[in-house]
């Protein structure tokens, strides 16, 4: 059974940037695992950004400004279903 969890924001940044400092070996025996959860985390972080965009397309005060975070939006979406791929 899976559950979620809420954490700060700031958490997921610190922990995405530990996994990312700690740069384990490849033949580290936590490498894989490390680096499996390290693409999930950025890839929660990117949905989480995404959806900032959505947000910024509801709250535009005008045509224009709804345009350009459309077209952010989009660039945005575009990019996560590139990297959504695991790396591994």
């Amino acid at each position: 059974m899976s559950q979620n969890v809420l954490i700060p924001l700031s958490l997921l940044e610190q922990i995405v940037e530990l996994l990312e400092e700690l740069n384990l070996s490849e033949y580290h025996p936590l490498s894989y695992d490390c680096g499996n959860i390290l693409w999930a985390l950025k890839v929660k972080k990117q949905k989480l950004e995404l959806r900032g965009a959505y947000a910024r397309i509801i709250a535009a005060a005008n045509e224009e400004e709804r345009d350009e975070a459309r077209l952010q939006y989009l660039l945005q979406k575009r990019s996560l279903c590139e990297d959504e791929e695991e790396p591994f």
